[in-house]
């Protein structure tokens, strides 16, 4: 694993209903998972609310954790126009709270994600969320959401390429 001694990741797996968020902190190669969750949005507020929830929500995490750096998802194929809309606005409100606070910022192949925490890029969520558990020595298997999170942490610590977007340049967007 490649990372700064005591590098601390926000990790983001975006979506409008149910963010999921994590910080993990590698001191070496031992990976330990600070927090986690997900960001629920109740189905009956406006899209431009649960945009300001997840902006302010992980505002608050930042706040408390302090991340060095952030990791998100990137966008995947959709079939559907309004569902990539969607999945763009809910990540440009994750990437803005980050870049508010400055962090570097490097995207992640959803492939590459499931890649890194279960060995194959075709992975279900739930053989995602049984691995993340194991890797990380949580106690209990964490929701979809966020463990979909945790092991997009995991794959930022794991690569030795990662995708910069600084900050400066996710405020030009």
């Amino acid at each position: 694993m490649q990372s700064t001694p005591t590098e601390r990741v926000l990790a983001i797996d975006p979506a409008l209903r149910k963010t999921g968020f994590a910080i993990v902190e590698s001191a070496g190669k031992d990976l330990r998972a600070l927090t986690y969750g997900t960001i629920v949005n109740n189905p009956k507020l406006l899209p431009s609310g649960c945009l300001v929830a997840i902006r302010e929500q992980l505002n608050d995490v930042i706040r408390q954790y302090q991340p060095t750096v952030c990791a998100i998802e990137a966008t995947i194929f959709v079939q559907s126009l309004k569902t990539a809309i969607v999945l763009g606005s809910a990540r440009g409100a994750a990437l803005i709270a980050a870049a508010e606070h400055g962090l570097a910022i490097y995207e992640y192949a959803p492939r590459e994600i499931k890649q890194a925490a279960v060995g194959r890029g075709a992975a279900a969520k739930e053989q995602v969320a049984f691995m993340i558990r194991s890797m990380l020595r949580l106690r209990e298997t964490p929701p979809a959401d966020a463990a979909d999170a945790l092991a997009v942490a995991i794959t930022h610590f794991q690569s030795s390429e990662a995708h910069r977007l600084t900050a400066r340049e996710a405020r030009r967007c």
